[in-house]
């Protein structure tokens, strides 16, 4: 009885540090901004700014109710530690309340500026040709199940399809809690061994497709870049994905090019331009701010685990399929034999050990 006693005291002390670490007085707070911001008469004159309102609101108020609801859990288990009758009971409360708890202390690790933001990512084609083109395919499978395992919205922004298979390139937005925090560490080279499914000879090929990893930034969030309407030049031209009859018949999608940095960004999936236009502009926001914390990095040479660029220099995963099946991460070395299953969005393993690695 006094081992029990001492794992509840155990979970107590847990829950505190969490509560700590995850600031909970600071996300009462943003709950106070958030209600006053859906209780304005024109909240749904701009009905995308409106749905992240009522998300952010809805995903904080859960996090808090999962906290409280764990509390009380705890507080429970302390009063059925006195009853010798609840012992066998007791021990599977304890156990399953561990496991809650654990769910927890990885938002003690998202503790970065942006991590609660939503995401962009990007998949593009490597070295592989055709095969690389059909791994880009497979990896946004892999990471869309992952995102509907997570209750997490998706959506295509840009997509290029592969001459003869799969995809190019392609980009989508993640809309979730910690949705940057959690993807963050995918960020870089994907290397996918196994029999080509396009030769006669079905010879083993080894391909390579490029993850980028930004957050979704309003302007607000980066005061200090400053983009001027002068530095940008617009192209709209017809959309070259699905997406109906207006999609392509009207000059809907946008190619944004910033003079100044060189970057080029490209947004097609909706159907009216306004806002591909403000999907554009958000994943421009997203690659200046990237490139000026290369920029600081490379100046300061202190700056740690906050972003690791997508170079192709930053091999992070092996996903072998053939002659055997396994999926090595080379930084926390987690690995699987279950390739199927990683394959099909299971990925908290690798997201959560690669979470726990990192030291901010």
């Amino acid at each position: 009885m006094y081992e029990t006693k001492d794992k509840i005291k155990a979970l107590s002390a847990s829950l505190e540090n969490i509560i700590t670490a995850i600031n909970l007085p600071e996300k009462h707070k943003k709950i106070e901004v958030l209600e006053f911001e859906s209780g304005k008469a024109d909240l749904w004159s701009d009905p995308q700014e409106a749905k992240k309102v009522m998300q952010e609101l809805s995903d904080l108020k859960k996090e808090i109710a999962e906290v409280k609801d764990l509390g009380e859990n705890i507080e429970l288990l302390k009063v059925l530690s006195d009853d010798p009758n609840e012992a066998e009971g007791l021990d599977r409360e304890i156990a399953k309340t561990e496991k809650a708890l654990k769910k927890f202390e990885l938002l003690s690790f998202l503790s970065g500026k942006y991590d609660a933001k939503n995401a962009l990512v990007s998949i593009h084609a490597g070295q592989g040709g055709t095969e690389a083109m059909d791994w880009v395919s497979m990896l946004y499978r892999m990471y869309s199940r992952y995102c509907e395992r997570r209750d997490w919205k998706f959506a295509v922004l840009d997509s290029t399809a592969g001459e003869e298979a799969g995809i190019k390139s392609i980009t989508f937005s993640v809309s979730g809690q910690y949705a940057y925090g959690y993807l963050k560490n995918e960020a870089g080279t994907h290397r996918l061994v196994r029999q080509s499914p396009f030769n006669a000879d079905k010879l083993r090929q080894t391909s390579f497709a490029l993850v980028e990893v930004l957050p979704e930034l309003e302007g607000v969030d980066l005061p200090e870049i400053e983009i001027k309407d002068d530095d940008l030049e617009w192209q709209f031209i017809h959309s070259g994905g699905h997406g109906g009859q207006n999609v392509n018949k009207v000059a809907t999608a946008v190619r944004l090019t910033h003079i100044p940095s060189g970057i080029v960004v490209t947004a097609q999936s909706e159907r009216f331009q306004e806002q591909n236009r403000k999907n554009a502009l958000g994943l421009l926001r997203a690659k200046l701010w990237i490139m000026e914390k290369e920029r600081a990095k490379n100046e300061k040479k202190a700056l740690k685990g906050d972003y690791r660029p997508a170079s192709w220099g930053t091999q992070i995963r092996s996903y072998v399929l053939h002659p055997y099946k396994m999926v090595k991460d080379l930084r926390t070395q987690v690995e699987t034999g279950n390739t199927d299953s990683v394959l099909d969005g299971d990925l908290d393993e690798f997201i959560d050990a690669e979470l726990a690695l990192v030291v901010y």
